[in-house]
């Protein structure tokens, strides 16, 4: 058990050291079971990429290590219009950490250019095969800092709380051919240009996301799919994961990866009936001052017509 003292004590840290004597917020890196299997989240193009519209829920942090540890709730929904040439999506993403949260909802549009190149993508994977795919987000971010709550009386900057709401625009970028995907995006390409408050300073987050498909018969219907993510963020240093997932026969899948901030991913799912599925991960730091150590996850899928089925 963490006393008050020693969770105000952190929340200070938290405060000054990440966030480098500024009142500054940058969005926390989407957990493996996030952008693995619901890569709409960072990047817009994703956006009516399969036929079917899907509907997505996550949760990581839930089991908090002690007061203000951090967490993440999202809920998007995506889906294909006019053939599949235009994809449409919402969401909404909640972040917490110390004193801090912060709340953001968009809507995204995507528009696709086809390619007719021969595919081997297997019948049993649902994605259009060629595709070179442009989106665009926009939305609000509501920004809160409860800085009274850390009880600092000796600093002026922490005598009011602060509360902004600031407008944003996001860009991605996306092109999937049947056995390869690659993208890059921006969440919010404006940074705190629009905010409503001049002490926020919110730098943009860059992504770029690369993978290959392995397709075999091992155990009937399989595939295999090493990614890596990398994230860039002005004053933060460069962060790349990389992963390797496997899917066996749209029934259940195990994923494992690297960050470079020195911790582990973890990734178990299973597919009910033939529209839902359920993922669980979990995050372990194996650095030994880590201000913060293992994180559970789970995400839920659920997609309309045929579903995940063969």
């Amino acid at each position: 058990m963490i006393s008050r003292k020693n969770t105000t004590a952190l929340g200070i840290l938290m405060l000054l050291s990440v966030f480098n004597f500024n009142i500054i917020y940058g969005q926390q890196t989407p957990v493996f079971a996030e952008y693995n299997y619901n890569a709409f989240i960072i990047n817009s193009a994703y956006a009516g990429f399969q036929e079917d519209t899907e509907i997505a829920i996550s949760n990581s942090g839930f089991s908090k290590q002690f007061e203000g540890s951090p967490k993440n709730f999202t809920l998007s929904f995506n889906t294909a219009l006019n053939d599949g040439k235009v994809g449409i999506g919402a969401g909404f993403i909640q972040d917490d950490i110390g004193v801090t949260s912060s709340t953001n909802i968009f809507g995204a549009y995507s528009y696709k250019i086809f390619f007719d190149f021969k595919s081997n993508r297997p019948y049993w994977q649902h994605f259009t095969p060629t595709v070179l795919s442009f989106g665009i987000t926009g939305g609000l971010q509501v920004f809160k800092d409860n800085l009274l709550e850390l009880g600092i009386t000796d600093d002026p900057r922490f005598q009011e709380n602060v509360n902004a709401t600031i407008p944003t625009v996001g860009l991605g970028i996306m092109f999937n051919h049947d056995t390869f995907f690659i993208g890059a995006s921006s969440p919010n390409i404006l940074g705190d240009k629009l905010a409503s408050e001049d002490n926020i300073n919110l730098e943009s987050v860059y992504y770029a996301y690369l993978g290959y498909r392995f397709y075999t018969d091992l155990f009937e219907h399989t595939m295999i799919k090493p990614n890596a993510l990398i994230k860039q963020e002005k004053g933060a240093p460069l962060q790349a994961d990389f992963n390797v997932a496997g899917s066996f026969n749209n029934k259940f899948e195990l994923g494992i990866g690297y960050r470079t901030n020195t911790s582990l991913n973890f990734l178990a799912g299973f597919y009910a009936l033939k529209n839902i599925r359920f993922i669980y991960n979990y995050n372990s730091s194996n650095a030994k001052d880590a201000p913060i150590a293992n994180t559970h996850g789970i995400a839920i899928t659920y997609k309309f017509g045929k579903g995940y089925s063969d």
